[in-house]
Formats: C-alpha cells, structure tokens, sequence
C-alpha cells in the first residue's frame, strides 16, 4: 500500500473513478485518458491505482507502469495544489532555465522534486513542454509564461503568491485582522 494513499479515505473518490472506468474495460487504446482521469480525481496515481487501471482495462501492469513514468505530466506520489513546471530542454536551458529554476526554487523554498511543506506548491523539472519559441518556459498550473527573466519570476512569484516570504507576511497580516 502507498504511504500516501489510503483507500478508506479515498473510498467515494474510488467508487468515482471505477464508474469512469467501466465503459473503457476490455477497449484498446484507453489508457492515456484513464491515467488523465486518475492524475485529475487523485492528484497522483499511487500503486493501487496503476493495479485498478491494469485490471479494468484489462492490460499489463508494465504497461500502465511504463506509460506513467514516461511521461511527465503523471506522478507517483502527491504533489502541491499547484505545479510549476520549469522546462529544462534544450532551448529553455540555452535561454537560462536554469537561472529560472534556481529563481523558483529560491522563491517557493524547496528544491525541483519537491512540494512545499503547506502541500501548495510543487516545483517540477520537466524536458520539454512544447512552447520552444517562447523559451524559457515555465508552467503554473496550466498557465504558460515564457520569455522569462530571473526578475520576471521574482515579480511571479510575489503575484502569485508562492513566494514564501510573501506567504508568510500575508498570513501574518491575515491573522492580525483576524483579531
């Protein structure tokens, strides 16, 4: 059993997916939009899940395995409520992405691979995320920002609020209102 996933917890989020499921059993070429559904229902596609899609759609477990990890939209293990998604191929990183990911890791707290520990925030290292020509490209959540500068993610980042100085002034600044 995944450390992360308890299936009592997750029983009617279960009872969901198997719905979504059943009208794909036995059909060939399905397993992409299940692991779509399950990333989206589950927020990652811990072990039980990979076995429940194996199953239902009637495929080997490699199978399901082998297309999960190839891509990188797919996760084993939870990530924040947000995803930044810093594109390291070969334009991006020509054009200094890895100047931006050092500016997002600095920003957010916590290295690519990583979610912060409020469970907001994940920070992604990904190859390519198919907008080249607007290289270096990063993602957040599904919005696409290119062309960046190390201040462009700065200012970001405070926008956004996933700067964690930022976060943490705005929830002291929230507490004292609350009083």
């Amino acid at each position: 059993m995944s450390k992360y996933f308890n299936p009592e917890e997750r029983a009617e989020d279960l009872k969901d997916f198997k719905i979504f499921l059943a009208p794909l059993k036995g059909k060939a070429g399905q397993l992409m939009q299940a692991l779509h559904h399950a990333q989206d229902e589950f927020g990652f596609i811990p072990t039980e899940i990979q076995e429940l899609i194996a199953s239902e759609l009637r495929i080997p477990m490699a199978e399901v395995y082998g297309v999960l990890t190839f891509y990188s939209r797919f996760t084993e293990i939870p990530k924040g409520k947000t995803d930044i998604s810093i594109c390291m191929g070969t334009a991006c990183y020509v054009k200094g992405s890895g100047k931006v990911l050092e500016e997002i890791e600095k920003a957010v707290g916590v290295k690519a691979g990583h979610t912060t520990t409020d469970g907001l925030v994940s920070v992604t290292s990904t190859r390519c995320l198919g907008a080249c020509s607007l290289a270096p490209v990063i993602t957040v959540g599904h919005e696409v920002h290119g062309r960046l500068t190390a201040k462009d993610v700065r200012d970001l980042m405070v926008h956004l609020k996933y700067d964690e100085k930022a976060r943490k002034e705005a929830e002291e600044f929230l507490a004292k209102e609350a009083i």
